[in-house]
C-alpha cells in the first residue's frame, strides 16, 4: 500500500509508523515536500507519522480516527463496503431539506441509530437530509464545528463505516444526503496540520484564530488538501452535495478563488459519475455572485442559504428587535415581502447592525429561486441565543403553522431544522465536550461573558461542558402523538405534498411572485401561479381583498377557512394560514 504525506516543515527524514514498526520514507522528486513509501498494510491497520525523529502524529488525510484526533490514523478500505442502493436522481429545485444534528437527534447519538429513523423523514416527504459536521473532535459531543480531521468520519458517532450505512439507507428511500463541511478554521484542540506544513497563515485573521491558507505561500497544496477532502465525501461515501460553512470568512486573494476551484471541481465530478452534486453555501454577504455561474462571473455555487428570509420572518412572528434584528423590525412584513420576491432584504441598503450599507440586489429575471434556501429555524438561529430556545417555546401552535406555510410554500427551497415538524419543546443548545480543562474553561466563561453582556444573568446560561446541556438538547420523539404536536406534524406533511403536487410552488421564477400585506393588521399573501397563499399572525380574525374569478378553492387550511365568496373577501382566522388555488 502506498503512503504519502505533505511535510515541508521535515528537514531530514519522515518515517512512516505501522502497527509499532518504522519505515523511512523517501522525498518525491516530482513533489516538493512530499514523502512516499510503500508497505503492507489492511483495512484497521494503525498508522502516524514521525518528523525528524519527533513524536508519531495522525495522517493530515486520516480516514480513520478510532482514538480521537490525537491518537493514530486507521487504514479505511474504501472498497470493502457493500452499497445496496443506486443514488437517487433528485434535482435541487424540488428539494425540501432537513437539518440533523446527529449527536441529538437521538438518545444514542449515532449515525446507526438516526439511520433507523429516517424512514419518518422520507414518510415526511423530506428530499434531502443535511448533516451537521462529522469530522472527529476531542471528546463525544459537540456541534462540529471544531473538527480536525476533515477526511475522517467522528468515531463516537460510528466513524466511516457508519455514515456508509447511513448514506445507503437514505439513497434507499429515495432521499439524497448533504454534509456540512468547514473549511474555513479547524478546532483549537487535537490540530496537529501546522508540524506537516504552512495549513495556516497569520496573513489573514478570522474570529477562530489564524486563517486557513488559502493564498499564501504554500496555499497549492493546502487547497489541494480541501479540494480532496470534499471530493472524498462525494465520491467515498456517495454523498450527494456540500454545504460550506461560512464562506464569507474564507480570506482568498487569489485571482481563481478556491471556491471556483471547488465547484469546478464538483461539477466535473458529477459529470464523470452521472450525478447531481450541488454545493449550497452559508454566506453573510448578501452577495448574488454566490451563485451566479462561473461562466458570469460569479463562484459558481448552486445554493446559498438566506439569513434575510429567516430574519424578516423571525421578527414577523415574534416581535423581536434585538442585534441584526433591528433593521428587519421596523416593518417586518414589509421585510419579508421584499425577501419572498428579492431574496436579500440588505441589497445595497443601510443596515443598523453593520453601521454601513450591505449586499447587492439579485437580478429576479436571470435567477432561478432554487438558488437560495429559506427556513425559519436552524443550529444557528436556535442554538445561539442563550436557551437555545426554539420559536416553540413562545409561539402558539397557529404561528408555528403560519411559519411552516411561508417556509414550504415560497420560492426559496425550504429547510426544516431537526423537530420544527412536530413543534419540539426540546431546546437545542451550544454544548462541548472538550479533554483540555483550560480550553473547557475558556469555552465556558466566554459563553458567560457574551450573553452577560445582553443581560443574561451567568448562572442562567447553560455550561457548555455540562452533560445535561447536550442531554437537554436531545429530541424527545414521544412528543409526536401528543397535541398539538401531531397536529403540527401532520400540517408539515400537507404543506410538502402540496409542494411536491403543485408545479407552481417549484416555479424558479422569482419575478413572477406577487405580495401583498397589511403592517397593522399582521397579515401577508403572495401568488404563485394558480395557488394563492395567505396567513394571518395577528390574534383577530381579518379579511383580506383577494378577488374573485369563481374558481377558487381551498387546499388547505391550518382552521376552516373558506374560500372567496362574491365580493372577493379571503375571512382568514386569527394565527392561520391557508392555501387556495384559482386555477
Amino acid at each position: 500500500m502506498l503512503f504519502e504525506v505533505w511535510a515541508p516543515q521535515a528537514r531530514d527524514q519522515v518515517s512512516l509508523e505501522l502497527n509499532g514498526a518504522g519505515h523511512p520514507l523517501e522525498r518525491d522528486a516530482e513533489r516538493a515536500g512530499w514523502w512516499t513509501g510503500v508497505a503492507a498494510a489492511r483495512d484497521g491497520d494503525r498508522y502516524g507519522f514521525s518528523l525528524d525523529g519527533g513524536p508519531v502524529l495522525p495522517d493530515p488525510r486520516s480516514r480513520r480516527q478510532p482514538d480521537g484526533p490525537d491518537g493514530l490514523s486507521a487504514v479505511v478500505d474504501h472498497d470493502a463496503f457493500v452499497w445496496f442502493n443506486e443514488p437517487p436522481r433528485l434535482r435541487l429545485r424540488a428539494a425540501v431539506l432537513y437539518e440533523l444534528h446527529v449527536g441529538t437527534f437521538t438518545p444514542d447519538g449515532t449515525l446507526d441509530a438516526a439511520a433507523e429513523r429516517l424512514g419518518e423523514l422520507a414518510g415526511l416527504g423530506i428530499t434531502h437530509v443535511e448533516l451537521m459536521p462529522l469530522c472527529p473532535f476531542p471528546g463525544t459531543w459537540g456541534w462540529g464545528y471544531d473538527g480536525v480531521a476533515p477526511w475522517a468520519v467522528h468515531e463516537p458517532y460510528g466513524g466511516p463505516t457508519a455514515l456508509k450505512r447511513f448514506v445507503d439507507t437514505a439513497h434507499g428511500l429515495g432521499m439524497g444526503v448533504v454534509l456540512d463541511v468547514v473549511h474555513n478554521h479547524l478546532g483549537p484542540s487535537g490540530n496537529h496540520l501546522p508540524a506537516f506544513g504552512p495549513y495556516f497563515t497569520d496573513t489573514h485573521h478570522t474570529p477562530w484564530g489564524a486563517a486557513v491558507n488559502l493564498d499564501a505561500p504554500g496555499s497549492d497544496e493546502v487547497r489541494a488538501y480541501l479540494l480532496g477532502s470534499a471530493l472524498a465525501w462525494l465520491r467515498d461515501y456517495r454523498i450527494d452535495g456540500l454545504r460550506l460553512d461560512a464562506v464569507h470568512a474564507l480570506a482568498d486573494t487569489r485571482a481563481l478563488t478556491f471556491l471556483e476551484e471547488l465547484s469546478e471541481a464538483v461539477d466535473e465530478l458529477a459529470g464523470e459519475q452521472g450525478r447531481q452534486h450541488f454545493l449550497i453555501a452559508e454566506s453573510d454577504l448578501a452577495d448574488p455572485r454566490t451563485t451566479k455561474p462561473r461562466t458570469a462571473g460569479g463562484l459558481g455555487l448552486h445554493a446559498q442559504w438566506n439569513d434575510d428570509f429567516h430574519h424578516a420572518l423571525h421578527t414577523a412572528l415574534t416581535g423581536e428587535s434585538q442585534g441584526y434584528y433591528a433593521d428587519f423590525a421596523r416593518a417586518p412584513l414589509a421585510a419579508l415581502a421584499k425577501t419572498l420576491t428579492r431574496v436579500f432584504f440588505h441589497d445595497g441598503t443601510f443596515s443598523s447592525f453593520r453601521g454601513r450599507s450591505h449586499g447587492r440586489p439579485v437580478d429576479r429575471t436571470r435567477t432561478p429561486a432554487h438558488r437560495f434556501l429559506g427556513y425559519a429555524q436552524t443550529h444557528d438561529q436556535v442554538g445561539n441565543r442563550a436557551l437555545g430556545d426554539r420559536l416553540s417555546a413562545t409561539l402558539s401552535p397557529g404561528l408555528l403553522a403560519c411559519a411552516a406555510t411561508l417556509v414550504l410554500t415560497a420560492p426559496s427551497v425550504p429547510m426544516l431544522f431537526m423537530g420544527e415538524e412536530w413543534g419540539a419543546t426540546t431546546p437545542w443548545q451550544y454544548f462541548t465536550d472538550h479533554t483540555d480543562p483550560e480550553l473547557a474553561e475558556a469555552v465556558r466563561q466566554g459563553r458567560r461573558r457574551e450573553f452577560a453582556e445582553h443581560g443574561w444573568a451567568e448562572e442562567d446560561v447553560p455550561d457548555p461542558q455540562d452533560p445535561a446541556t447536550r442531554n437537554r438538547s436531545v429530541l424527545d420523539r414521544s412528543e409526536r402523538e401528543r397535541p398539538p404536536h401531531n397536529r403540527l406534524l401532520a400540517w408539515h406533511r400537507e404543506l410538502i405534498a402540496l409542494r411536491r403536487t403543485l408545479p407552481d410552488l417549484t416555479d424558479p421564477d422569482l419575478a413572477a411572485v406577487r405580495v401583498a400585506y397589511d403592517e397593522d393588521a399582521r397579515w401577508l399573501a403572495f401568488r404563485r401561479g394558480v395557488v394563492r397563499v395567505a396567513v394571518n399572525l395577528g390574534k383577530e380574525p381579518t379579511e383580506i381583498a383577494l378577488g374573485t374569478n369563481g374558481r377558487d378553492r381551498v387546499l388547505a387550511s391550518w382552521e376552516p377557512v373558506e374560500a372567496p365568496g362574491r365580493d372577493g373577501l379571503l375571512r382568514l382566522p386569527a394565527e392561520c394560514a391557508v392555501i387556495l388555488t384559482d386555477g
